[in-house]
């Protein structure tokens, strides 16, 4: 669809950029959703082709990366809101992960993961959460005991992206579980480690073809040489990134508001009921305004905020309101757009219901919509 704005936002190569996304999305994405949500998993070999085309760790200089910026992995990231292609776990490895390494790691450890994680072979996730702490890192249970050169983790995370096929993961856990936050440590490990294992497939509501596990560690042995930056840092690293993290959930809804509005405007004017188009009707034609006008406000303030971002500019109270505000808009009005669609809107073949399902994790994850208002409470 046109945008709704004037964007101003993108450069030239970030569209050139969009044109390559949007060409690899349509021939090796679309077409395949559908068996991967029946699977619960994209394929490996997926990942290796995007790492061929470059479009992982985009934000990230040659060799790490394909030497972009911030606009280069929004651009993915929105063909990923256009498509509804929610089973891909690429932003969370290019977006978030790639960047803790790249900001936190020292050289060796740039050069031994990022080339492998930009060409695809090697799948990135972030152990964060674990059951019964939810969003609340400082309550974090794993921990990691310093015994000479290594470290032997021990706990359980769950709810991981990418868990299944996640080939290096950092984990946050405890170094020093006395101190509270101030004791959490960020620490790589890789598949294949010794006690390391990958429990169960998690099934959800949403989020279909996205593979989703729990992760555990067993008295896993990890050279000291695999801690990302300093010991006891790991939380005041957590807290620098989250921002670009919650942006990420926003970009990705306000390119999928306004997708699913052009599809809704496309049915609606081709479906028929009582002798009209249902587009005919008062009620659709102003539910349509109000959406259009609501997703125009929302794509100035998630374009200003990109623009923020890549000027190093993006507070956290600010990430905190773009998401809050992008996810419960997304919510509300994919709940009308599947309204529209009538019976047909229960129906995959139709896409609104999978994208009207998928879109509820975004009011969660990435902190949830309670802890978003906190963190703006702050400065009130």
């Amino acid at each position: 669809m046109q945008d709704l704005i004037q964007r101003t936002v993108f450069r030239e190569d970030h569209e050139q950029f969009r044109d390559a996304v949007r060409h690899f999305f349509d021939k090796e994405i679309v077409p395949h959703l559908a068996d991967w949500e029946r699977n619960g998993i994209v394929p490996k070999e997926v990942w290796r082709k995007a790492g061929r085309e470059g479009l992982l760790n985009t934000m990230l200089p040659e060799p790490y990366g394909s030497g972009g910026d911030f606009g280069h992995a929004a651009v993915l990231i929105e063909e990923v809101g256009r498509t509804n292609a929610t089973a891909l776990g690429f932003p969370l490895h290019s977006d978030i992960v790639a960047p803790y390494i790249y900001a936190y790691g020292n050289q060796e450890q740039h050069d031994r993961w990022l080339p492998k994680m930009a060409a695809g072979e090697m799948i990135g996730a972030i152990a964060m959460t674990e059951p019964g702490a939810g969003s609340d890192l400082k309550s974090v249970r794993t921990t990691a005991k310093r015994e000479g050169d290594h470290y032997l983790i021990n706990g359980a995370k769950t709810f991981i992206t990418n868990g299944i096929n996640s080939e290096i993961v950092i984990v946050v856990c405890k170094t020093a579980p006395d101190l509270g936050a101030k004791g959490v440590s960020l620490i790589v490990v890789e598949d294949g480690t010794p006690g390391f294992s990958k429990g169960r497939k998690l099934e959800k509501i949403g989020l279909m073809g996205q593979d989703t596990s729990e992760l555990f560690f067993d008295n896993v042995k990890v050279p000291v040489g695999n801690l990302l930056g300093e010991e006891n840092m790991g939380f005041k690293y957590l807290m620098q990134e989250l921002a670009q993290e919650r942006l990420v959930v926003a970009v990705r809804a306000a390119r999928c508001i306004e997708s699913f509005l052009q599809k809704t405007i496309d049915y609606t004017r081709e479906r028929k009921a009582f002798g009209q188009t249902v587009f005919e009707f008062q009620n659709t034609r102003f539910k349509l305004a109000e959406a259009k006008a609501q997703a125009t406000m929302l794509r100035t303030f998630v374009d200003e905020c990109m623009k923020l971002h890549m000027q190093r500019k993006l507070t956290p109270e600010r990430a905190a309101m773009v998401k809050l505000n992008a996810t419960a808009l997304q919510n509300k009005l994919l709940d009308e757009f599947l309204q529209l669609h009538g019976g047909y809107g229960y129906m995959t073949e139709y896409q609104v219901g999978r994208a009207w399902t998928d879109a509820r994790i975004g009011r969660i994850y990435g902190g949830s919509d309670e802890i978003m208002k906190e963190i703006i409470a702050r400065t009130l």
